[in-house]
């Protein structure tokens, strides 16, 4: 095979950090090449410089046998280079068609939207990868929005795509299109740099998998004679096990407890159909289902962001439907939400303050005109060892950190304030096998210490392992209640789709 990227000695270095430390990398024609590594290992840095987001210290970059600087992505796109980010980059009130075209230059004044959109329609034949050109997209799921920017970089003719991620959002069977898609680009000669931390999809899918370990390339392996325990080693300079609830804790009483909860989406759809759910002292529930079916909603009526149309909310036997996200955090109720950059931190406070934020209020943090700032840094220091959150200091911006780590900031900060209830959405989307199994024992700590946890995932794997119960969503009503082991996944997945669990059987 040819070599078409070639990044030779690359180093780039952020305050207190040497992100990439002398890195090489290198991809061939018609190849999947996997980057593998914990959250701040530096993957998603070099694949940024190559992207021309960030700008190497020093190195080389040569692409298709050509040495070449990248300076922004434009430069990166006029060489056949385009990347999937990890978080999405559409704009929400445009349709998909605008989305696609966006940015592009003409040679008129005015592009035809129409003629625009039969590409598009080519591309989704010819790639496989279908998504309605007119839909908006503020309507699309997140998998679907992911269609979306696949197309978008497809549509500018690319050699080589970068895919950050990929999977986080998707579900299984949504996962096995994707891949489909990937190898159509593989046979049409396209280069696929994939950046994962999904041990078993990257065995599945790559032809050479590269692992980076504090900014450095801790090894290169052929999938086919490596496997998921050799991986995880290499990415963390030790051995990693999965962490599954085998033995059932000692249940309680129900703490949480939803009844006939209706809501509406922010457009003002019924998102939450007579939604009856509870949460026992002693047991992680688990909640599956495809990205938009009612999760984010359900997620905002527990915390207290939203109110229900209808329907009651009772937290030990307490009506708390009408109380304040506050008054629900005092009470008992912690919340690792699904946008950790957006609702779970304050990105420009410094590391220290966010782990405050929901207790500064309280004693020995706060006295009775001032702040105790001695007591928050002591407190600071003790939770940052205790949870091995990565920073060069407590004042550095929290935005500096990985995603392992602000996801580190955000357990610290609830399970140091002792809650009787987490509600966890997606607490491990994005992160390493070793930020993965530290939160994973985190939460079956809470469960084995009598408190309740509802563990909202798109993760089957994650829900499998741990869920005492298994709860599965679609369209905003609960398909059923399984007990573990009581189904397969690819049960699961058809309740994921709209199966009731009684027409199991009579669909199969």
């Amino acid at each position: 095979m040819d070599e078409i990227v070639l990044m030779k000695n690359i180093k780039k270095r952020f305050p207190g950090v040497l992100a990439n430390d002398g890195i090489d990398f290198y991809a061939n024609k018609g190849e999947i090449v996997s980057l593998l590594g914990e959250n701040g290992a530096g993957k998603t840095t070099l694949m940024k410089i190559l992207y021309g987001l960030y700008t190497k210290d020093s190195g080389e970059i040569f692409i298709k046998g050509k040495k070449v600087e990248i300076n922004s992505p434009k430069d990166a796109i006029n060489l056949g280079i385009g990347m999937v980010h990890q978080h999405f980059t559409l704009v929400n009130p445009f349709t998909v068609t605008e989305n696609i075209i966006l940015g592009l230059s003409s040679n008129r004044f005015t592009i035809n939207i129409e003629t625009s959109k039969e590409k598009i329609k080519e591309y989704m034949k010819k790639y496989e990868i279908f998504v309605d050109p007119d839909a908006k997209i503020s309507e699309l799921s997140v998998g679907e929005k992911q269609k979306v920017e696949i197309l978008k970089i497809l549509y500018r003719d690319i050699d080589i795509l970068i895919l950050d991620e990929p999977t986080a959002v998707l579900t299984p069977q949504e996962v096995k299109e994707l891949f489909k898609t990937l190898k159509i680009l593989k046979e049409e000669g396209k280069t696929i740099i994939f950046i994962s931390h999904k041990l078993y999809e990257v065995l599945e899918i790559s032809d050479r998998i590269i692992v980076l370990r504090n900014g450095k390339v801790s090894g290169e392996r052929d999938p086919k004679k490596t496997n998921r325990r050799e991986l995880a080693a290499l990415m963390v300079g030790k051995e990693v096990f999965d962490v599954i609830s085998l033995t059932p804790s000692e249940q309680k009483d129900v703490i949480l407890d939803l009844k006939e909860i209706t809501a509406l989406s922010y457009r003002g759809h019924v998102a939450l159909k007579n939604i009856n759910l509870n949460v026992k002292g002693g047991e992680i529930v688990g909640l599956a289902g495809v990205s938009g079916n009612g999760q984010k909603e359900l997620e905002e009526i527990i915390s207290g962001i939203r109110k229900p149309l209808k329907g009651k909310i009772f937290f030990k036997n307490i009506d708390i439907t009408h109380t304040t996200p506050k008054e629900r955090i005092n009470l008992g109720i912690g919340r690792i939400p699904e946008d950790r950059m957006d609702l779970g931190l304050i990105l420009d406070l410094p590391v220290f303050e966010n782990l405050v934020v929901e207790c500064y209020d309280k004693n020995p943090f706060s006295g009775k005109l001032f702040l105790n700032y001695p007591k928050i840094e002591s407190y600071s220091k003790k939770l940052i060892e205790e949870f091995d959150i990565r920073t060069p200091n407590l004042i550095v911006k929290t935005k500096t950190l990985s995603g392992g780590n602000l996801q580190k900031c955000i357990l610290a900060r609830i399970l140091s304030m002792n809650p009787e209830f987490i509600l966890a959405a997606q607490p491990t989307r994005g992160l390493d096998v070793g930020a993965t199994e530290f939160i994973h024992k985190k939460l079956l700590e809470v469960r084995d210490k009598g408190g309740g946890v509802l563990l909202i995932s798109e993760d089957l794997d994650e829900i499998l392992n741990l869920s005492d119960r298994i709860l599965v969503i679609y369209n905003g009503e609960i398909m059923g209640e399984l007990k573990r082991g009581e189904l397969t996944r690819e049960d699961i997945g058809l309740m994921m789709t709209g199966t009731k669990k009684e027409d199991l059987h009579a669909t199969t």
